[in-house]
């Protein structure tokens, strides 16, 4: 453990970072921290806890769904110290084992046929992959996505996602891209024809704001895309590997896509990691070329030994069923807000430990961010919608911070229910 630094310099310290942000990294990053208030530096992360540089302690409800098994995860980190004594990266050359037994237990645990994988370094990675692979499998150029879809920020991700704010200061992006109303499967039949290669969504849309489909959307979508001779592409960076309390959202209407996209949760909360794994007809194309696309890091020894040791700790440690049963008790108390508070939360839902808190107006969203760091626990708006705020709690969280995370949000939400005719 590292120790904390005095008041004093911790306070020059963290004025001298975000001067060097403004100067070095991004002046918009740096003007945000100082405008929001959060001028701690992150200093020091264990289980569901984050310090910062004077040693206060936050609950971590955040990360955009990295931390499942919450930070530095010692069977993760011993893995990755195994591993870094013995090589840290590939020459590319020789086969190597890491690859192959991350490889492995994907297929175990994806559902269905699902078999081949090709890893990569992010979630936008992986999906500008699979992108690739339904188009070099089916011949066709065409792809349906949704609004409010997140898929990355890279050329063909961005393309694929749903938010005009990311997109238009890039066009024209990729071709042959359409989108439609998540969850309205009559738009989805008319958008997929015969030059439809793959379409692609998120079974849960995470960054639109926790949006659950009806039951009978990913199963018809399957329907519409068999029929149509479409690949069925779902992209699980956030949802997958135990965040809602299925190994993967997709499981909980029984749909088994032509292609899975994975990152966040993959590398256990340690390693950088993207993946998508394919039906084996599918990944032909990748297997009759291996080098049709490749990436100079995806898969190295260090990123596959963190995500066997994270795939076997969720297994192991019944961290699926464990965020079942959280997010079961921790929506149920939320749920109360929107009783208690009708004009401030227009709706409390999810799935698992993928929670969305929705406010009636825009400005509460960040004033609830602040509130709740003051009180010491962080969580995280939806990029594609401005009125979410997401609570995303690791599966190792305990009983005890969980309820004082959970004690926290009820009276943040007072505090924003109390000016929210000013906001």
């Amino acid at each position: 453990m590292t120790e904390s630094v005095p008041a004093e310099e911790a306070d020059r310290l963290a004025e001298e970072v975000i001067k060097d942000y403004g100067r070095y990294v991004n002046d918009g990053m740096a003007r945000l921290y100082r405008f929001m208030g959060f001028t701690a530096l992150e200093w020091e992360n264990n289980g569901a806890v984050l310090k910062d540089v004077q040693g206060k302690e936050y609950i971590d409800c955040g990360g955009y769904g990295v931390f499942f098994h919450g930070h530095r995860h010692p069977r993760v980190v011993a893995a990755v110290k195994e591993q870094l004594d013995r090589f840290a990266l590939s020459n590319r050359l020789l086969p190597q084992k890491p690859v192959v037994d991350l490889a492995r237990l994907l297929a175990e645990i994806t559902p269905g046929s699902l078999q081949y994988t090709f890893f990569c370094n992010s979630g936008t990675e992986a999906v500008e992959g699979a992108l690739k692979l339904a188009r070099a499998y089916t011949g066709r150029k065409g792809y349906v996505s949704t609004h409010g879809g997140f898929h990355g920020k890279s050329y063909g991700s961005l393309s694929a996602s749903g938010r005009e704010l990311y997109r238009e200061p890039f066009y024209p992006l990729l071709a042959g891209f359409s989108r439609v109303p998540f969850g309205d499967i009559a738009a989805m039949e008319g958008a997929v024809t015969d030059d439809t290669a793959g379409v692609i969504l998120e079974p849960i849309q995470g960054e639109a704001g926790v949006r659950i489909p009806p039951d009978d959307y990913l199963p018809r979508v399957r329907e519409v895309c068999d029929r149509r001779g479409a690949l069925l592409i779902l992209d699980e960076i956030q949802t997958g590997l135990g965040r809602t309390g299925k190994m993967f959202a997709c499981e909980h209407w029984n749909v088994v896509p032509d292609i899975m996209c994975m990152a966040k949760a993959l590398g256990g909360g340690v390693m950088p990691i993207g993946a998508f794994t394919a039906k084996p007809e599918v990944f032909e194309p990748f297997n009759t070329n291996p080098f049709l696309h490749s990436s100079t890091f995806g898969g190295n020894p260090l990123a596959c030994a963190a995500g066997c040791a994270a795939v076997k700790a969720i297994r192991e440690e019944h961290l699926v069923e464990r965020a079942a049963a959280l997010g079961d008790r921790a929506i149920f108390k939320l749920k109360r807000l929107e009783q208690e508070y009708p004009e401030t939360v227009a709706a409390v839902r999810g799935k698992g430990l993928l929670i969305a808190l929705e406010f009636t107006k825009e400005g509460a969203v960040g004033l609830l961010i602040s509130t709740l760091l003051e009180r010491q626990v962080i969580a995280l708006h939806s990029m594609n919608q401005n009125r979410v705020v997401r609570i995303t709690p690791p599966a190792v969280i305990t009983d005890e911070l969980l309820e004082r995370a959970l004690t926290a949000i009820r009276e943040s939400v007072a505090v924003v229910n109390d000016v929210i005719d000013d906001l």
